[in-house]
């Protein structure tokens, strides 16, 4: 994902005076985790009350899952396991909200339907961060990452979920999840593929090109 949105920014901001501190980046990922799973549990219970604390809770897990890169960046800190536990989070906690969110849909429309899309969301926001987990561990860090447009970037639409479920519309999020969720593994998933044959190209170009100086420099030493 971008490093350049709006809540990045705003995180960049926040965790500035924690730079002479003993914080890491991977204690605000933890946060972020903990955070992400209460946020999901309060949605479970679908109660007015707790709705309000609960999508408060996300507001504050969304910006913990910006401020752990923003701070890593600003230490000189990022490491390979830093960006595999928060990508990690990121999944654990989003497909924890949206289980929390069907069981939550399970006494409306949806009825008993609502717990299996709720988990099919749940699974499909999974799969997509499975597939940037994949991409980065094989060709990089930041290698499956996207450009924000207009100060967002594809995983700031979760910010849905806390506006939906405070005006009520639990369900409908619900069932828009389950239906776009799938689709963007699809779409997400064909662009990491044609990312991934790219990078395979050029560093095979890469590597033929080394081999084809080492070659010369071999001839004209003859």
């Amino acid at each position: 994902m971008s490093h350049n949105t709006w809540l990045h920014r705003i995180s960049r901001q926040l965790v500035r005076p924690l730079l002479d501190t003993p914080v890491t980046p991977n204690h605000l990922t933890t946060a972020r985790l903990a955070t992400g799973v209460a946020a999901a549990g309060c949605f479970a219970l679908d109660e007015g009350r707790w709705d309000v604390i609960g999508a408060g809770i996300f507001v504050v897990s969304m910006l913990l899952d910006r401020a752990d890169g923003e701070l890593a960046r600003m230490k000189g800190t990022s490491s390979r396991f830093g960006a595999f536990y928060d990508l990690a989070t990121d999944a654990i906690s989003n497909s924890c909200v949206f289980f929390g969110l069907g069981i939550a849909a399970m006494d409306g429309v949806l009825g008993l339907w609502a717990l299996p899309v709720g988990f099919l969301a749940g699974i499909s926001i999974s799969a997509i961060f499975y597939l940037i987990i994949a991409t980065e561990a094989r060709y990089g860090n930041g290698t499956a990452s996207f450009d924000a447009r207009a100060g967002f970037d594809p995983d700031d639409a979760l910010i849905l979920v806390p506006i939906g479920v405070l005006f009520g519309l639990g369900d409908l999020l619900l069932i828009g999840a389950g239906v776009c969720a799938p689709l963007a593994v699809l779409v997400i998933g064909h662009d990491l593929y044609r990312r991934g044959q790219r990078l395979s190209a050029k560093r095979r170009s890469g590597k033929s090109r080394k081999t084809g100086a080492v070659g010369v420099r071999l001839k004209q030493a003859d």
